[in-house]
């Protein structure tokens, strides 16, 4: 019988946890922290909106993906 897919058995890191929870938070995280900053923006179309979730938003990323992947390399079994 073969193995289940979710059995992993990483070496180090497991990197696909720290995508997981990297996506997760940062929707969790990036999300008010998006829409709080847009409340005093200006806004006028939808490319100008996009524009600035991405220049927000991609920082936010970045931060929780080092911040995760710290946490994943300091607690590894």
């Amino acid at each position: 019988m073969p193995e289940p897919v979710e059995t992993t058995t990483p070496d180090g890191v497991d990197y696909g946890w720290v995508m997981q929870v990297t996506f997760v938070t940062t929707i969790i995280v990036g999300a008010p922290i998006v829409a709080v900053l847009s409340a005093n923006t200006d806004l006028p179309s939808w490319g100008a909106r996009a524009e600035f979730a991405i220049r927000v938003g991609a920082p936010t990323w970045f931060l929780t993906a080092i911040a995760v992947f710290t946490y994943a390399k300091r607690n590894q079994a």
